[in-house]
């Protein structure tokens, strides 16, 4: 009995000193825990972030499989209205028309060889028009524009006035939705607050050609393409203020397929013009596609870049620009291009919103200068033609190579680059 009473003190003082230990200790386990907790949750974050930015980069969809872009037959040049209606827009966050800065579009990647792609990428229905705090400016300069060139610039096919129409009618119910700072919508049409101007898009006749009022409620180029009974797409309604390389009067009337080579578009008979017919035959309302490119300019002139050739020239083109001129006169100019099928007219809207900005402010970036020259190296002998290399490059490729070593002793850290700067930003 004794020997057994021993023992269950023994094993009392034993679950004692059990239960002195785990106490003190209790709070260190839990800290260890919550540890332990923090690094896996921390790590879970940090792999999808990781794979979401290691997505697979935006290229040309394979139109011929894609069944979002297969539509119903039909006989060519036949449209059936349909009744889509596009998504109701939030406002644009904190925008303003002093402070909002333009989206820092960079869209041009590394590479050893430049492959010519559509380049498409889905649009979000709240994203169509970019404004910012270059609005007035863009403004203004397109009302001078009107003014001096008038029709040349904006003009109407009278088969597209009810698509021109359609256009204008989208605008004023988007533009008072994203931009209740700036426009206000109206029983008849909209109110620009800021620069006082009333649109009456009801009235028949109209002030003005529709596609040219469309082009003062926004920073970007419009034009509409439609479809005729041979199966081309036509460019029958346009406004064409800031194109910077080509003019309206040039192509007004022309096919699709046309457009593209009378501009000698690099490898558009090969590797584009397949792809782009059955893009247009299949797109629908309800699917709006963006895509972006980038030009070097040789002068500040955002409406009309007179290094080419003076707009009323009969020939104008790379030839005519000085060659070599100082860094200070590069320009960089990159336009973002939406498309999107209006549901009544059928009509293929182009919105070309263009940003322009001087080469040695672009290169105070992170990564810019060094992925730029990457880039301009990888233009092939026909892309390079097209974008007037041999003019520039010499000057331009010594610039931004400095401009990358600069960045690179600083401490650039060539790793993080495809996370810090992810095309097409």
């Amino acid at each position: 009995m004794k020997r057994w009473a021993r023992h269950n003190c023994n094993v009392a003082k034993l679950n004692v000193a059990v239960h002195e230990v785990y106490s003190h200790q209790k709070p260190l386990i839990y800290g260890l825990l919550v540890f332990i907790t923090l690094i896996w949750v921390v790590t879970v974050i940090t792999r999808r972030i990781h794979n979401r930015k290691l997505l697979p980069r935006p290229s040309t969809p394979n139109l011929e499989k894609q069944s979002s872009f297969k539509t119903p037959a039909r006989e060519p040049g036949v449209w059936i209205p349909q009744s889509f209606r596009r998504p109701t827009a939030p406002p644009y966050p904190d925008w303003s028309v002093e402070h909002t800065k333009p989206l820092p579009y960079r869209p041009f990647r590394h590479g050893l060889k430049y492959n010519v792609t559509m380049g498409l990428r889905t649009m979000h229905w709240d994203e169509w028009i970019e404004l910012d705090n270059h609005y007035i400016k863009f403004h203004d300069l397109k009302a001078q524009r009107i003014i001096e060139r008038g029709p040349k610039c904006s003009k109407t096919a009278p088969e597209a006035f009810d698509g021109a129409c359609e256009l204008l009618e989208e605008l004023c119910d988007y533009l008072p939705q994203r931009y209740p700072s700036l426009y206000h919508k109206t029983d008849v049409g909209m109110d620009n607050v800021f620069t006082g101007e009333s649109f009456n898009i009801v009235e028949r006749p109209l002030k003005e050609d529709p596609m040219q009022m469309a082009a003062r409620f926004v920073q970007d180029d419009l034009a509409i393409m439609f479809e005729k009974p041979d199966g081309q797409y036509y460019l029958l309604a346009g406004s064409i203020l800031l194109a910077g390389f080509w003019r309206l009067e040039d192509k007004f009337g022309m096919p699709l397929s046309e457009i593209h080579t009378s501009g000698d578009v690099p490898q558009f008979k090969e590797k584009l013009e397949k792809g782009m017919m059955n893009f247009f035959r299949r797109v629908q309302p309800d699917k709006a596609v963006l895509r972006n490119n980038y030009f070097i300019q040789v002068d500040d002139a955002l409406a009309w870049s007179h290094s080419i050739g003076s707009e009323d020239d009969e020939g104008i083109g790379w030839f005519t620009a000085e060659k070599n001129k100082a860094i200070q006169h590069h320009w960089f100019r990159s336009e973002r291009q939406s498309l999107r099928r209006l549901p009544r007219s059928g009509g293929v809207v182009f919105t070309i919103r263009t940003y322009f900005h001087p080469i040695t402010e672009v290169c105070e970036e992170p990564y810019v200068p060094g992925r730029l020259a990457s880039a301009v190296r990888s233009w092939g002998n026909d892309v390079g033609k097209y974008k007037g290399k041999e003019r520039y490059q010499d000057v331009l490729l010594e610039y931004l190579d400095r401009k990358h070593e600069e960045q690179v002793e600083k401490g650039l850290d060539l790793e993080r680059e495809d996370e810090v700067r992810a095309y097409p930003f």
